[in-house]
């Protein structure tokens, strides 16, 4: 079937080469290497142009096995001096989708990009940020959707590379801290438990987390049968994606190869207009329950947030009537970061569903951040 042309699949033909991986695979060096970079316009709007200084970047991370993986991104650095040393947020977006041509970075090429706003937000403070398009989105392969031992390292990663652009101007030991909503604040999350041991150097004074898919064993039971049950099926691609023994394959039934290849290559936008299909019916699409099979069980608790403690307060928010990712985790996740002696604050929004709980975690987060950066206290300084 002919893929329809797309402003997204246009800009990803025209810029193709960007985003291929180094002369002879992977590029060398350890996690974090910025392998090439380019300035770009952002845009918040097409035709409407960002206030900041924009670079698309390419830099090696690392896969859920460990193995080396090339991810582009961008980073964004606003063009008004920042009073002191200019803080670094590591922003982990939401979901895009699962074809290359969802890469954030190209999405803020176009002004196509659904959360501009928000990444805004940060802008507005002076901020700079580092938003990866993680693994498969933009640089060659598929995405680990979902898979938060694959998607944090990747944040973490874009941090180091936007502090080698040497046109950013960014201080290699200047404040950080992480931000992410939805599958971005499973990211983070991820990217918050990791970064003691994986990324030392890049030391956290906070991150704030909003609608986390905390645990995907839940969210399989959560949204099977409902109108998002198609999720299940991004999911389940995403995981094969990152644990390739699952061979998701062997499972799927000639209806399930055509539904999975289809959405392989959807934009999260597009999806959710056309719609299709909007419920999963696995026992249609698949020859076994893999929420019971015990490789997928393993993998799925593998990669479920609360079992390492994060070493920066975290600030956790959810919407309580979240149709996506259901509120019934966040407090779980709580809990569970409390008990291992992190400093968590909590908010759940009463009334507020998945959509509308994004921009209300930014108003929530942005001076949380501000407070844990100890901005008022440089601004005073500076003064």
């Amino acid at each position: 079937m002919r893929r329809p042309t797309t402003p997204l699949r246009a800009a990803a033909l025209r810029h193709r080469d960007f985003y291929r991986p180094a002369a002879g695979g992977v590029a060398a060096g350890p996690p974090g290497t910025l392998v090439r970079a380019e300035p770009m316009i952002a845009r918040l709007l097409p035709g409407i142009a960002l206030r900041a200084h924009a670079w698309r970047v390419l830099y090696t991370s690392t896969t859920a096995l460990g193995a080396p993986v090339d991810v582009s991104g961008t980073v964004l650095v606003p063009r008004r001096p920042y009073p002191g040393q200019r803080p670094l947020i590591g922003y982990a977006i939401g979901t895009q989708g699962h074809g290359a041509h969802c890469a954030p970075s190209l999405q803020l090429l176009t002004g196509l990009e659904y959360e501009t706003a928000l990444i805004m937000a940060l802008l507005r403070r002076g901020w700079a940020v580092a938003l990866t398009d993680y693994p498969g989105l933009g640089a060659s392969g598929r995405h680990p959707y979902i898979v938060g031992r694959a998607l944090g390292p990747a944040v973490l990663d874009s941090m180091r590379a936007a502090r080698q652009l040497e046109a950013a101007a960014l201080p290699p030991e200047g404040p950080a801290a992480l931000f992410g909503y939805s599958e971005g604040g499973t990211a983070a999350g991820w990217a918050a438990q990791l970064q003691p041991t994986y990324a030392p150097d890049i030391p956290l004074a906070a991150a704030a987390l909003g609608g986390v898919a905390a645990d995907l064993e839940f969210q399989g039971e959560f949204l099977d049968g409902g109108r998002f049950a198609w999720l299940l099926a991004y999911t389940a691609l995403g995981m094969d994606v990152a644990y390739p023994e699952l061979d998701l394959d062997g499972y799927l039934t000639p209806a399930g190869r055509k539904m999975a290849a289809r959405l392989a290559d959807t934009h999260i936008v597009t999806q959710i207009l056309t719609g299709l299909p909007f419920r999963f019916d696995r026992h249609r699409y698949l020859t076994e329950d893999l929420m019971a099979h015990p490789d997928w069980l393993a993998r799925f608790r593998e990669n479920r947030l609360g079992g390492i403690a994060p070493a920066a307060p975290v600030l956790l928010t959810h919407g309580q009537r979240d149709q996506v990712l259901g509120y019934a985790q966040a407090p779980v996740l709580r809990d569970d970061w409390t008990r291992l002696g992190v400093d968590v604050t909590f908010r759940g929004f009463r009334g507020l569903e998945h959509l509308t709980a994004g921009p209300a975690h930014t108003r929530v987060a942005v001076p949380w951040l501000a407070g844990q950066l100890g901005e008022g206290r440089r601004r005073r300084r500076a003064a």
